[in-house]
């Protein structure tokens, strides 16, 4: 069975690709924009740029039974946010229905699109987590985008027969994790004081060796098709728990001072960042029960362990 993965140098493409080659059952194949620079042994890869309108995909598509598509445009610096929404459309919606009519065409099978916890919102309500059922509430545009790629999808999907697997993660940890929670990370593993002593919110977060097993899942498991699926690792933290934990992981000790959340707000507004500090410190829980129940999925990997993996210096 040929598997065609996007985004394959990525945070989660990476160690997606790593994992199906360990497994030895099936044949990988990987999309990236340029050739890579470490490649991982056993797999064939093919680079054309980025993911657009014209981008033409047929000869990487030829004989595969499931795609993964987690290439994405996260981040854009220095624009309006029209401008964001413009681009994040272009390369996370346009780009995307383009793969999956032309994966349809090619006769692929399944198509496994990795979009985001975004999607539901940036808060859930306090003692409600997310679900599947749960009204859309996208809360930026790259949020904005993924929606309307899954709702693209499920169009191609009725039209073509193509079974289409949406999954939503929240944050994704582990080793070299980018973003604000590799900064933690970084932060943590070198003792610096941090101001989260206070925190009494509850987070979903995702390990990245679940993320992958959950994946792999979804490429083959018959009751995946067409369903979208929120997963976390099962034990939701509040970011003071998740510090304390990650320093236990670290072998460091927590310098965690007791900081109010609202002066933390207020201190992170003035300097324009509030929107990260509302990120860490507020509550965003998802269930994983429709995962569990439908695919018989767990998280294999504990909190702890998850931790312990990612904070390994």
């Amino acid at each position: 069975m040929k598997v065609l993965v996007t985004g394959a140098t990525g945070f989660v493409g990476r160690a997606f690709v790593a994992q199906l080659v360990a497994r030895k059952y099936v044949e990988v194949l990987a999309l990236t924009r340029r050739a890579p620079a470490d490649p991982v042994a056993g797999v064939k890869y093919f680079w054309g740029g980025d993911v657009s309108s014209q981008t033409q995909w047929q000869s990487a598509l030829a004989g595969v039974h499931s795609l993964v598509h987690a290439a994405a445009r996260a981040h854009i610096l220095d624009s309006t946010d029209a401008d964001q929404l413009t681009e994040f459309r272009r390369v996370n919606v346009t780009g995307t229905l383009r793969l999956a009519e032309q994966a349809a065409v090619m006769g692929v099978r399944r198509f496994v699109f990795v979009s985001s916890i975004g999607v539901n919102g940036s808060q859930s309500q306090i003692g409600k987590s997310f679900s599947e059922d749960d009204q859309p509430s996208p809360h930026s545009a790259y949020a904005l985008s993924k929606l309307e790629a899954e709702q693209g999808l499920s169009d191609i999907a009725a039209e073509s027969g193509l079974e289409v697997v949406i999954i939503r993660p929240p944050l994704v940890y582990g080793l070299n994790a980018p973003g604000n929670f590799g900064s933690l990370m970084r932060a943590v593993q070198r003792g610096w004081p941090l101001p989260l002593g206070s925190v009494r919110n509850q987070r979903s977060l995702v390990a990245l060796d679940n993320l992958v097993d959950f994946i792999v899942t979804c490429i083959t498991h018959p009751q995946a098709a067409n369903q979208t699926f929120l997963i976390s690792d099962g034990q939701d933290l509040s970011t003071t728990e998740l510090v304390r934990r990650m320093a236990q992981a670290a072998g460091v000790s927590a310098r965690l001072l007791p900081v109010p959340v609202w002066a933390l707000q207020a201190g992170a507004t003035l300097l324009g960042k509030g929107d990260a500090v509302q990120r860490m410190c507020g509550n965003l829980q998802v269930d994983i029960s429709k995962a569990r129940s439908l695919l018989g999925w767990a998280p294999p990997v504990s909190v702890e362990e998850g931790l312990r993996r990612a904070m390994a210096l």
